[in-house]
Parts: structure tokens; sequence; C-alpha cells
């Protein structure tokens, strides 16, 4: 299975024993959407409720920490996937949020895992059937795996700061980038690129094709050759850029999890203003 999988694909594949549909869609905060009403309403048939929004390790000092791999465990047992599960993933949702779900499955280790392309939009858009209510789900026993060192830290942030060892990019808009008058941001971490997530997709909401978001990237100044840390406001488009790079086939790429709400709130981290220089 790809890491990016098409509406025709899934439309051929539902029903089969080993694939398991999540609906990953979070809004944000401001945002009077509500995901689990919208997925109770409306849902790719079988699909199974992911709640993303609760899927975080509240007892971590980062906002929005990904989850712990206990936490990764329980809830997928609850959802009734084994480590041998096809796992695809849709949202409905501005900020794409189903690549921050893709990235914590993959932080555990979880190979089978892949993004359904222009999501819900795409397919309620090809009038392709749905689903109301909750999906039965038997619960499995899913073994706690090993969380591998895809994520940064402030600490590991600041020390880059001076080293420049890894490259950040910041998927935020232009605006909240350059710190402008009005955005509500103070700028941006020193040294760091702006790659504004939406630029990932074409006009119907899919995902550009690898060389068009190698392209973009490099016209941001990246240097693919070279190692990434995405980040964002909270963690969560910053998946978006590190979803696209993988498309792009780089996989040397870590997510800072605590991004702008951790940076920003921090008077001791230095902020930088103006245009990526």
């Amino acid at each position: 299975m790809d890491s990016l999988v098409s509406t025709r694909w899934l439309a051929d594949q539902l029903g089969a024993d080993d694939l398991v549909v999540l609906d990953a869609t979070m809004h944000l905060p401001d945002n009077p959407r509500d995901a689990a009403a919208e997925y109770a309403a409306a849902h790719v048939p079988g699909a199974r409720w992911l709640d993303l929004a609760s899927f975080v390790d509240a007892r971590s000092p980062v906002p929005k920490a990904v989850p712990t791999a206990e936490q990764f465990a329980n809830r997928l047992g609850h959802l009734g996937i084994t480590p041998e599960s096809r796992v695809v993933l849709y949202d409905d949702s501005q900020i794409k949020s189903a690549a921050r779900a893709w990235f914590v499955f993959r932080l555990y280790g979880f190979a089978g895992v892949a993004i359904l392309d222009g999501g819900l939009a795409k397919w309620k858009a090809e009038g392709r059937a749905l689903e109301a209510g909750q999906t039965p789900v038997t619960p499995s026993e899913f073994p706690i795996p090993t969380r591998r060192p895809g994520t940064r830290s402030k600490a590991d942030i600041l020390a880059n700061c001076d080293q420049r060892a890894e490259q950040v990019v910041d998927a935020r808009d232009a605006a909240r980038f350059v710190g402008e008058e009005g955005s509500g941001s103070a700028g941006h971490i020193p040294g760091a690129a702006n790659v504004p997530f939406p630029l990932l997709f074409a006009a119907n909401g899919t995902y550009r094709a690898p060389d068009e978001i190698a392209a973009i990237f490099a016209e941001a100044g990246v240097a693919l050759e070279r190692p990434v840390v995405t980040s964002c406001n909270s963690g969560m488009t910053a998946a978006v850029l590190a979803f696209g790079l993988h498309l792009a086939g780089k996989e040397d790429v870590a997510l800072y999890d605590g991004s702008w709400l951790e940076w920003g709130s921090d008077p001791d981290t230095p902020k930088q203003q103006g245009a990526a220089r």
C-alpha cells in the first residue's frame, strides 16, 4: 500500500478484512465545527472515529504532545487495529489533520498506514457512498511499541539555533511567520524557512506531485540533501510538511512537537521577525 491512496483505490478496497479506515478529522479550537458530530452524521462506510483531538499526552508540559507509547497501543487496541492491519486515514479539515495522525503512526513504527488523497471532501464530491452512526468495533490487543526519534524538543531547537545542523521549516502563513502586526505572532524561530502548508495542495485538495513538492521546498531555500525539522503553531500542520517531504522521497525529517505554542510563549527563546534569510 502506498503512503497516499486515491478515492478509487479505497472504494475498491472497502470491506477487505485487514483494512481499517479512520476518520482523523480535527479542527482548530476557534473553528465552530464539531468533528465528532460530523463523523456521526456522515463518514466513509466502515470508517472508525480516531478522535485525534484526544490523541495526545495531556500530562506532558509540551502543548498537544504526541501520545505516549502506552496511549498509542491503547487507542489502536480500542479501535480494533492489529500490527498487521492496513490503515487509511482521512479528514475533512482545513488543517489537513490526517497528516498528524500519519506522523504519530509512523513515529511508533506502524508502516502500513496511508492518507486518503483529497480526504472526505473529494470522496463526497465524487458521489461515493456515506454511512451514519458509529461503526461497531471488536477491540484488539495492540502491543506497546518503541518510539522512534522523530520529534525535537525546545532544548534541541535552542541548540540548533547555534549549530544549524538541521533546517527548520515553518508551516504557518507568511503573516505569522514574519510577525506582521495583528497576526498574533512575534515572528519565527531564528534561521527558519517558511513553507505555508496550503502550498502543498492542488486546487481540488489533493497533494501535489512529488517533484512539485520538492520544488516548493527548494524555492523556499530548503536544501533537500540536509536534515529538516518541521514546525508550525501546535504541531499539526508541521506534520503536513513532513508528509509532503515523505512523498518527495525525503525521510530525514523530524517534527518540533511544541512548535510556536511552546516557543513563542517562552520569553527566553530567541525570535526573529521579517522574511526568511
